[in-house]
């Protein structure tokens, strides 16, 4: 499992490429904007564009996780996120987060880059079990997460308390085998026409 290759994956709604530095600014926006604070965490008092700038000028550089950005394939803005990280190389595991700004909702870009890089998972990097976690009450992203194969495997009743109400996490997780088997896209034929998944340069 080699996390040290970061891949550009074009789909036929986004692109997603490694990042750099300069998309620390387009991040601190995403990152403040309410609904993702709602849905991922609680902003820090300790963030600041400075260390986003040092965050993500470094990814590229771990060896351990893949952190890619999310962008529209028509003008290259930056939409949000996705990521593979606490990898477990015996284990063949790692889990699997992704965030979306305002501008990247609503347009079916989250499902399928959620796709490719769950793919890209277990094509390429020969994963066999890709994990996450999601709060009972997020509809929305379980849909998504559901549409590409995640299937619940339990629930930590009221593990958090979000705004004064304990919420549910929500462990889901797809294996190599049920991927190979419907390759993001259950219930329906594997090969759809018109998906592009192609695999570029990571050179900035």
């Amino acid at each position: 499992m080699d996390f040290s290759v970061k891949p550009v994956l074009t789909g036929e709604r986004t692109v997603l490429r490694p990042f750099t530095a300069d998309d620390a600014e387009a991040m601190w926006e995403i990152i403040g904007d309410p609904e993702v604070v709602r849905w991922t965490f609680e902003p820090s008092t300790g963030l600041t564009l400075d260390l986003l700038r040092t965050h993500y000028g470094a990814r590229t550089a771990r060896a351990d996780r893949l952190d890619l950005a999310v962008t529209d394939p028509a003008t290259g803005e930056l939409l949000g996120e996705v990521v593979l990280h606490d990898v477990d190389r015996n284990a063949r595991s790692c889990t699997f987060r992704t965030l979306l700004g305002p501008r990247g909702r609503g347009r079916g870009i989250g499902t399928e880059a959620t796709r490719l890089i769950v793919g890209h998972g277990f094509e390429q990097l020969g994963l066999h079990r890709i994990e996450l976690e999601v709060y009972g009450h997020n509809a929305r992203a379980r849909r998504v997460y559901e549409k590409v194969g995640f299937v619940v495997e339990g629930v930590r009743r009221e593990a958090v308390l979000r705004d004064g109400v304990w919420a549910d996490d929500v462990v889901m997780a797809v294996l190599e085998q049920e991927w190979a088997v419907h390759r993001g896209r259950p219930g329906a034929d594997a090969a759809v026409p018109g998906t592009v998944v192609t695999y570029g340069s990571t050179a900035r």
